[in-house]
C-alpha cells in the first residue's frame, strides 16, 4: 500500500490514568489525533501529497510520544510543560486546519498540571531519553 494510506490505528496497550476529565478532553481535542493511536483520519488525509503529509506527522507524533501506550517508555513530563507552554504543541500547521484545537491560555495551563498530576499519579513504563 502507498505511504499515507495505511490509515489503520494500532490498538491501545495502554492509557494513562487522567487526573481531570479537562485534561483528558483537553488531550483529545488538540493531541490526540498524533500522539496516540486513536486519530481520526480526515477525507483529505486520502488524498496524495496531502496524505503522506499527514501520515509523516502522525508516525513522528506517535513516535515521540504515545498516550496509548502508557506501558511504554514516554517523554519525561518536563518536555511536555516546555513544548505546551513555548506554543509549540500542538503546531500551527495543524490548528490552522483544525478549527478549535489551538490551546488557550488557561487551556495550557489547565493541560500542564493535568499531565503533572498525571504523570505524578500514573507514571508511563519508562522515561525515553535521558
Amino acid at each position: 500500500m502507498p505511504y499515507g494510506r495505511d490509515h489503520t490505528n494500532p490498538p491501545v496497550t495502554k492509557s494513562p490514568a487522567w487526573v481531570g476529565a479537562q485534561t483528558e478532553q483537553i488531550f483529545n481535542k488538540s493531541c490526540g489525533d498524533c500522539h496516540s493511536n486513536l486519530t481520526k483520519w480526515p477525507w483529505y488525509s486520502n488524498v496524495a501529497p496531502v496524505s503522506w503529509l499527514v501520515q509523516s506527522d502522525v508516525d513522528e507524533g506517535r513516535s515521540i510520544m504515545n498516550f496509548s501506550e502508557w506501558d511504554k517508555p514516554q517523554p519525561d513530563v518536563d518536555e511536555l510543560v516546555e513544548q505546551i507552554s513555548e506554543g509549540s504543541m500542538p503546531p500551527s500547521k495543524y490548528t490552522m486546519i483544525h478549527s478549535g484545537t489551538k490551546l488557550s491560555d488557561s487551556e495550557k495551563k489547565t493541560l500542564i498540571s493535568g499531565l503533572i498530576a498525571t504523570y505524578a499519579a500514573d507514571p508511563p513504563g519508562g522515561i525515553k531519553g535521558g
